[in-house]
């Protein structure tokens, strides 16, 4: 009997709880009644003068009454007034009488035979006829009619193509995303005209319901990607989504790690070119930095440039980013261990110089280092934040002032603000501000190692870093591929760049269907012979 009374009572409480269900779903539902309807947008509104509400009559003699719900600085008013205002107001189908239609037919007339608008949808909820209206849809509404329609009339005001700031380039396109998804999208169809490009959409964020959208090309791109891709970005649970940033730090591999494991780029040819490797681009509207995954290591050190350039010249530019990067990761702790521990290595001529300067200096060379990156950071952060009229002034001033000023006290030795000042400027070298961000980071546990255990303590320090990162992978691909693990035919595009008739394949760990990238019989350039 106990048995028989908890299954009645679980099954009342399941009724119970289907009912509720229901009542929500009805209490959500559009209504009948348009002035019903109308103060219900309003209520859930809460009677913000920018939402616009404009109540006509619509038909011969006028008798259907209708209304236009749309955002004000969302939408495109001029195509309001002459694709839905005059469509349905002046009489321009005089052998069209809505009067005589049967009511079940009205709003498929106006979306077929009277509204000269593309991009016309039902809705039925008020939880959708809210979302189109806040994201720039215009809302039209019957009397008598427990449906809508939202009419695709997005527009404002809104940043237009513009030269990249972030990633200028000599040679190459000098456009850049903008804040705008649909532009941005535009962009990279412009670059490639394919219909294997497919875009899938989706919106993240309880509150801000922000357009995502994911582009690959099919064919090329590994499924599981996608998949995977899919996944992590249904899993977000979070209020609101601002900034691409949000969707990179919710979805990435290694949270702790110190290296970026998704790339970004704000121009439409380097994710055009990610794209064409297999590789997945994350747009955000809102945002003019677009996500691209999987990233590897090697990706934070090309540029858009090296594949404008020559094949030779592009290599010894790269070589030069690798160069450039090492020192910024290793110059103060390198400089810092040999006058320490290992003077022995230096020409006596120098140690003797070295000595000298030292000498009033009353810190050891860690400290003096510490106090150098401090300052110099703090002058690069207050750079950042000044007007651009101003910025760029204070910090040279600062730089210059501060050094010689600190030199003459005696309390930094010349020797620590040259090598400070190359730190520094090899840090810049880097294309891809992320990797940048953590070479500044790590450069100061590298320089407590120097300070404790010399030049050992680098060594380690430094197989520690390559072991972590061995150790990464970027949504299921290795981070430091294709040196770990080694694939010989990759080689061709990591720290030097092989000329394009040689580029015959993609990567193999990430574009898996469709390795070719062009016909192994493609010509050698011709050779002139005398």
């Amino acid at each position: 009997m106990n048995f028989f009374k908890k299954q009645r009572k679980n099954s009342d409480n399941f009724s119970s709880s289907e009912d509720d269900q229901n009542k929500e779903s009805n209490k959500d539902s559009i209504k009948t009644s348009l002035e019903g309807n109308i103060q219900h947008v309003k209520q859930r509104i809460g009677n913000s003068s920018d939402i616009v509400t404009r109540e006509i009559q619509i038909g011969k003699e006028g008798i259907i009454k209708a209304c236009i719900f749309y955002t004000d600085g969302l939408v495109d008013i001029n195509s309001i007034q002459n694709f839905i205002m005059e469509s349905l107001m002046l009489d321009i189908y005089p052998d069209q009488d809505l009067n005589d239609i049967d009511s079940t037919n009205v709003l498929q007339v106006l979306k077929d035979r009277i509204l000269a608008v593309g991009n016309i949808q039902d809705v039925t909820e008020f939880s959708s006829l809210m979302t189109s209206l806040l994201s720039g849809d215009v809302i039209l509404l019957l009397d008598g009619y427990a449906q809508g329609l939202t009419i695709g009339m997005r527009g404002g005001k809104d940043r237009g193509v513009m030269e990249s700031t972030a990633e200028t380039v000599v040679r190459g396109p000098k456009e850049g995303f903008t804040e705008n998804l649909r532009t941005n999208t535009a962009l990279i169809r412009r670059k490639i005209k394919t219909s294997q490009l497919w875009l899938e959409s989706k919106k993240i964020g309880k509150l801000t319901k922000t357009d995502v959208a994911i582009m690959y090309i099919d064919g090329i791109v590994n499924d599981k990607i996608v998949e995977e891709v899919h996944r992590r970005l249904d899993r977000i649970d979070i209020d609101g989504i601002l900034e691409g940033g949000y969707i990179e730090e919710l979805i990435q591999d290694a949270p702790y790690s110190p290296f970026p494991t998704i790339y970004y780029s704000e121009r439409p040819d380097v994710i055009a070119g990610e794209l064409l490797e297999g590789k997945v681009a994350i747009l955000v509207d809102g945002t003019p930095f677009v996500l691209v995954v999987p990233a590897l290591f090697v990706s934070f050190i090309h540029a858009a440039e090296d594949y404008y350039q020559r094949a030779d010249i592009s290599t010894l530019i790269r070589l030069l980013r690798f160069l450039s990067l090492l020192i910024a990761l290793l110059g103060p702790s390198l400089y810092i261990a040999i006058t320490t521990f290992h003077q022995e290595m230096l020409p006596t001529q120098l140690l003797i110089g070295l000595a000298e300067q030292r000498e009033g200096v009353p810190f050891p060379a860690f400290i003096e280092a510490l106090m150098m990156e401090a300052a110099f950071e703090i002058l690069r952060e207050a750079s950042l934040r000044m007007p651009k009229a101003i910025g760029q002034a204070i910090s040279i001033v600062g730089t210059l002032v501060i050094g010689s000023a600190a030199v003459e006290a005696g309390i930094i030795s010349a020797a620590m603000v040259i090598v400070v000042a190359i730190t520094a400027i090899s840090s810049f070298v880097s294309p891809a501000f992320a990797m940048s961000m953590s070479i500044r980071m790590l450069r100061f546990p590298m320089m407590a190692l120097a300070a404790s255990f010399g030049l050992f303590g680098i060594i380690v320090g430094f197989i520690a870093l390559i072991l972590h990162m061995c150790n990464l992978r970027s949504f299921g691909v290795p981070y430091m591929s294709p040196f770990g693990p080694f694939i010989r035919e990759d080689i061709k595009d990591t720290f030097i760049r092989a000329p394009w008739w040689r580029m015959l394949t993609r990567p193999r760990l990430i574009s898996q269907k469709n390795n070719k990238r062009e016909q192994a019989s493609a010509p050698k350039p011709p050779r002139n012979k005398m």
